[in-house]
């Protein structure tokens, strides 16, 4: 019985250590320089604790480069006016990040301005609130 009552103890303290450590810090992002990104739309992932966008770019070399994009929490994104459905595999649309510090092909979200020049943030448009370890300039 004490084996039992040890073993489950022991099973949900790794399963909650495993939602701590799989949240990382937005350390990782350079905030003091933005980056622009032009590109389609590979996947709109919309899900906890973040969600993404993939999104293939034309680099200089006339390749394609494909960008993950780190969005806020489905709830964040939801009180800014975004619905699971507001991105499409395929959509052209322009993007705004805070690049990744090691230099690979990712960032932090910043806005997205869509093909007839509507631009979307994760900012709620009432409060001006925006998600957690989010600011904006």
């Amino acid at each position: 019985m004490k084996t039992s009552l040890v073993a489950g103890l022991c099973g949900m303290l790794l399963w909650a250590s495993g939602s701590a450590f799989a949240h990382h810090s937005p350390a990782v992002f350079d905030r003091t320089r933005q980056v622009s990104l032009e590109g389609t739309v590979k996947e709109f992932r919309w899900g906890n604790p973040h969600s993404w966008i993939q999104l293939e770019v034309t680099n200089d070399q006339g390749g394609v480069d494909t960008w993950g994009v780190e969005m806020g929490s489905p709830n964040h994104l939801a009180r800014a006016g975004w619905r699971s459905t507001t991105l499409a595999v395929g959509q052209k649309i322009s993007v705004k990040v805070y690049p990744l510090r090691n230099n690979e092909k990712g960032g932090q979200f910043i806005s997205v301005t869509f093909a007839d020049g509507k631009t979307m943030t994760e900012r709620d448009p009432l409060s001006g609130a925006s998600g957690p370890g989010v600011s904006r300039p």
